[in-house]
């Protein structure tokens, strides 16, 4: 990973530690409850990236200046929080802001690896939602992910935009301009409809 990545991903993984902590006040954690989901939301997705892709030691272990950065962010936050109002909106641009960074450092690291393509687009959408999907487990939170919200897809757009192009900024402003977009205008994917059994299709037809 070049300099800039390394330091977009150490920006990225401040930035999801805060939503980590924003959903830690709205939960009244105490500072411990702070310091781990701002570390499962810093570190989860590179975790999983790690693991599938047999890059050991995890990023983190040979690396712990993201521990470090998660329980800094964790302990400011603890202190500051409190003040921050619309706690909703809030999270939702910041996690747009690190799901758009997270997929083109997902997607670079498989491709470093040499990784064929599906695999480098699939990285890069685990990267940048996993660690969120951790901590809306955590914190008994509905993830994002499993409704009908644009936030995979724009991870996915900007994980391919990246790939195609080799451009960190167009990969990172092609996933943040679906997810601001989906988060604006509030975009859905249609959901699955389910056909209508018999007896309710009859009664249907039935209607005068």
């Amino acid at each position: 990973m070049d300099s800039m990545l390394h330091y977009l991903d150490l920006a990225g993984t401040v930035v999801f530690g805060i939503t980590g902590c924003l959903v830690a006040a709205r939960k009244k954690n105490d500072l411990v409850g702070f310091i781990l989901l701002a570390m499962v939301t810093g570190t989860g997705g590179g975790t999983l990236r790690d693991i599938i892709l047999d890059r050991t030691p995890v990023f983190w272990v040979g690396q712990p200046i993201y521990l470090y950065l998660c329980a800094a962010t964790a302990g400011v936050m603890f202190l500051i929080a409190r003040r921050v109002e619309q706690w909703r909106q809030i999270l939702l641009w910041l996690d747009a802001i690190g799901l758009a960074v997270f997929a083109v450092i997902g997607c670079s690291v498989a491709m470093e690896m040499g990784a064929p393509a599906p695999v480098c687009w699939l990285m890069g959408v685990m990267t940048a939602t996993f660690g969120g999907i951790i901590r809306d487990v955590l914190a008994d939170e509905p993830t994002l992910v499993m409704r009908k919200e644009i936030y995979a897809s724009a991870a996915f757009i900007g994980a391919v935009a990246y790939w195609a192009t080799g451009l960190i900024w167009l990969g990172i402003a092609a996933g943040f301009f679906i997810r601001a977009a989906a988060i604006y205008f509030r975009l859905t994917l249609p959901g699955y409809e389910a056909p209508l059994e018999p007896e309710a299709l009859r009664r249907k037809w039935d209607r005068p």
